[in-house]
C-alpha cells in the first residue's frame, strides 16, 4: 500500500546501500531498477518491490549498521573503489559490510574520516544545516601575516563564492613557514588548499584532526576504530 512506501533514496540508505546523495546520482545515471523499470527521482518503494542497484538485487534483510573512524594516510582515495586501482579508504577496513566514506578528504590530505553503511547518518553529518566544524592542521609556505590569517577567518572569495567564516588558532612559525589550525563548516572541493592559495601562499601539509567532537585521539596513521555508542548518538543529534 502507498502509505507503507517511502522515497527510494531514503529506503536504500536505510539498508546501507549508499548515501541518499549517491543514490540520487545513480538514479540520474540509470543504474537503479524498480520491478524491471528505471527508477525515478522521488519514487516511493517498499520491501515488496524488487530493486536492482548496479545490477545487484537489494535484500529485504537490513544490514547491521557499522561506524568507523579512520586515520587516513596521504595518497589514499576517499572513495569506495577506484577504476585506476588506487588504494581507497574502504580498503583500509576489513569488513563485509558495504561501507562508504562520509564526505571526502583530498588524496594528498591525511587525517580523520568517517566510514559507515548508514546512509541516514551520512545525510545528517553532510547536511548544510548541521554546520559541523571540521578542524585541520595546516603547514603553509612562507610567513603568513596577521592580515592574511584574518582574511582566512573572515572568508575568502573563491570562484563559486565567498567561504563562510572560519576559526584560526595555534599559529606558529617553523623555518620560515606557517603552521596553524583552521576550522571550517563547509566541504567544498580542496577548500583549504584553495583558501590558502587565495591569500598568496600554498599548503605544504594538511591533516584533518577533528569532525565536531570526534578526534584522532588514540589512533596512529593508518589505524581505525569503531565509533562508541555516545559518539554515534552525538552525530545523530546534529
Amino acid at each position: 500500500m502507498e502509505e507503507n512506501k517511502i522515497r527510494i533514496n531514503k529506503f536504500l540508505a536505510s539498508k546501507g546501500v549508499a548515501s541518499r546523495r549517491q543514490i540520487d546520482l545513480w538514479i540520474e545515471e540509470g543504474k537503479i531498477l524498480v520491478n524491471g523499470i528505471l527508477a525515478t527521482s522521488g519514487q516511493k518503494v517498499s520491501a515488496e518491490d524488487k530493486i536492482l542497484v548496479n545490477g545487484k538485487m537489494i535484500s529485504e534483510k537490513e544490514e547491521k549498521k557499522v561506524y568507523y573512524i579512520l586515520y587516513k594516510e596521504e595518497e589514499v582515495l576517499s572513495a569506495v573503489k577506484d577504476e585506476r586501482g588506487r588504494k581507497t579508504v574502504v580498503d583500509c577496513i576489513p569488513t563485509k559490510a558495504r561501507i562508504f566514506p562520509v564526505g571526502r578528504l583530498d588524496y594528498r590530505t591525511s587525517g580523520l574520516i568517517l566510514l559507515t553503511n548508514d546512509g541516514e547518518l551520512f545525510n545528517r553529518v553532510m547536511h548544510p544545516r548541521a554546520e559541523i566544524f571540521k578542524t585541520y592542521e595546516v603547514l603553509a609556505k612562507g610567513h603568513l601575516t596577521r592580515e592574511q590569517l584574518k582574511t582566512l577567518e573572515e572568508g575568502v572569495e573563491l570562484e563559486e563564492g565567498k567561504t563562510l567564516e572560519a576559526l584560526v588558532a595555534k599559529v606558529k612559525y617553523e623555518k620560515g613557514n606557517t603552521f596553524f589550525e583552521i576550522s571550517i563548516r563547509e566541504g567544498r572541493n580542496r577548500q583549504i588548499r584553495r583558501m590558502v592559495e587565495a591569500v598568496g601562499s600554498r599548503v605544504y601539509r594538511l591533516r584533518r584532526t577533528k569532525i565536531g567532537r570526534l578526534s584522532l585521539e588514540g589512533l596512529k596513521l593508518g589505524q581505525y576504530r569503531r565509533l562508541q555508542e555516545e559518539e554515534i548518538e552525538y552525530l545523530y543529534s546534529l
